[in-house]
């Protein structure tokens, strides 16, 4: 792993999350969404894209990928889904963990993407020099943060200053018998790149591409770190990620506003917690905690994996059943039954601290798998998609009252119900309540009026042309894939997007504001600088 490096999100989740958002302030945002770095696949759409002109139809296109597609599970319950596409000698992994910050057990937040770290650490073979002699070491260590911990809230501390220097000093011989970023160091030296992971409220997932005659090699690292996993250098890791955490929601005023306006948004679900962690919780997790949490949830049957590239996917079954058949069927895990209650008034909060006026609104909607899903993001299309969205024109380039305004789906997740959120940093010499009428008015006139055929079909050609370049890289194939195999029951709902998109009418448009763009479903947020 890349400590601060890997505080990039992933694009998998923009992709979803926020793909008619600008992308200056739609990535600061999303940073908070998700912890992970960027996979090597293209970004979502901007501005200052180069535009992509989609064919007449690309159902033809979608329908030739369809049919180089193979799927199986092995009886232990692991999903593959497997992507023909012989164009170049390469082939892109992914691992998707069907588990997220929205999984956690309440005051144990954050464990989720701690366990995304420390899967880069080893197994009991990999990034050790001898694990015979390195086990020990590191339960000792355990014990003594325990015993740390206890002195602390007892303020023992001539104790305490004795149980530290032993901690370190056991934490030294345990560092002398690891081998640092050998996982990496291996998929590097075998041609492999990209190799990273992201975690999102919804999943995890751990990527990375590897030339295409390492297909063998890629099955036995990868099976082995879930099957055999060895989380060291647990304590180094928890002081990284407490640092992300101060680097991107304490010390960010943005990132404090985001987490409280979660907060206020959901009462019930856990999308009101952040996934980094609260730092309480962080700081009292355990490596126990880590193991209890992986052995739960990193089951077979919750987890998916798809391969895209140059392959055989008999060969890739052959394989598969060989190295990943290994896992042993366990119960499923526990599913989310938290249901978030339908909000019946208006919610607000406003935090005043160091910082340029922002201005949040969010509305409750269903989750991805919808009927009305793809209503929503044209109607996200519609408002923030680039400079010609009604946002852009209004707030930015018309009345001048906001540096930026956009809104997306998503927030902070899409496989339970969530928000559509809008945002808009103001501009100088203008308030945030100038900004909230404004935006206010463009979020009406869906209710009022119709949206134009013109401006409907020039959001659909943006959406076609979206989904044709989210499906442009290996990676990208993969990650949508899994997203919706896992989402939504079965991968295929992902090609059914352009029967979806062409479905949609002005009359589905001003439905779903209707509905959706109400008083009491608002949640309104004001970051304001601090009072002179």
């Amino acid at each position: 792993m890349l400590q601060f490096c890997r505080s990039l999100l992933s694009f998998s989740v923009a992709a979803l999350m926020l793909k008619h958002a600008t992308r200056a302030i739609a990535l600061l945002l999303t940073l908070l969404l998700s912890w992970g770095m960027v996979p090597a696949m293209a970004l979502a759409q901007t501005e200052n894209a180069p535009a992509v002109k989609p064919p007449q139809s690309i159902q033809p296109y979608l329908d030739r990928v369809i049919q180089q597609i193979t799927e199986f599970r092995l009886a232990n319950g692991m999903k593959f889904i497997v992507l023909e596409r012989h164009q170049a000698p390469v082939v892109s992994f992914l691992t998707y963990a069907d588990v997220g910050g929205a999984d956690e057990p309440d005051g144990k937040t954050g464990v989720a993407h701690f366990l995304e770290h420390l899967a880069f650490k080893g197994t009991t073979r990999i990034g050790t020099v001898d694990y015979k002699a390195e086990a020990p070491l590191l339960d000792k260590l355990d014990r003594l943060s325990e015993q740390i911990q206890a002195a602390t809230a007892q303020n023992q501390k001539v104790e305490l200053d004795k149980l530290k220097a032993e901690f370190a000093q056991v934490e030294a011989s345990a560092g002398k018998l690891a081998k640092q970023n050998e996982l990496g160091r291996i998929v590097e030296q075998a041609g492999g790149v990209g190799l990273n992971a992201n975690t999102s409220a919804d999943a995890t997932r751990y990527f990375y591409s590897f030339p295409s005659n390492k297909l063998e090699l890629w099955m036995s690292l990868e099976s082995e770190r879930f099957l055999e996993p060895v989380f060291r250098e647990f304590y180094k890791e928890k002081d990284v990620i407490l640092e992300e955490r101060r680097l991107r929601t304490d010390n960010s005023p943005i990132g404090q506003m985001v987490e409280a306006f979660s907060d206020v948004a959901f009462k019930v679900h856990p999308y009101r917690r952040p996934v980094i962690g609260y730092n309480q919780d962080i700081q009292g997790l355990t490596r126990k905690d880590v193991q209890t949490f992986y052995e739960t949830h990193y089951a077979p049957n919750n987890l998916s994996i798809a391969i895209v590239g140059d392959v055989n996917p008999t060969e890739v079954k052959r394989l598969a059943q060989l190295y990943f058949g290994r896992f042993k069927a366990k119960p499923a895990p526990p599913e989310v039954v938290a249901t978030e209650p339908a909000q019946t008034e208006p919610r607000s909060l406003t935090l005043r601290l160091e910082t340029q006026p922002w201005y949040l609104e969010g509305y409750h909607r269903p989750a991805l798998k919808h009927p009305d899903d793809v209503i929503y993001d044209m109607i996200a299309s519609i408002l923030s998609s680039g400079r010609t969205s009604r946002l852009y024109k209004s707030l930015v380039e018309k009345q001048q009252l906001a540096l930026n305004a956009a809104g997306f789906s998503g927030f902070p997740g899409n496989k339970f119900p969530n928000l559509m959120l809008f945002y808009a940093l103001t501009a100088p010499g203008h308030t945030v309540d100038e900004v909230a009428a404004t935006l206010r008015v463009e979020i009406d006139r869906l209710k009022t009026e119709p949206v134009s055929t013109q401006e409907l079909d020039r959001v659909k050609t943006q959406a076609r042309a979206d989904l044709l370049r989210s499906l442009d890289s290996d990676m990208g194939m993969a990650q949508a894939l899994l997203e919706y195999e896992v989402k939504t029951g079965s991968w295929r709902n992902l090609f059914k997007q352009i029967d979806e998109i062409a479905a949609v009418t002005t009359q589905d448009i001003q439905r779903v504001a209707q509905a959706t763009f109400v008083p009491q479903n608002r949640t309104i947020g004001k970051l304001l600088p601090k009072a002179l």
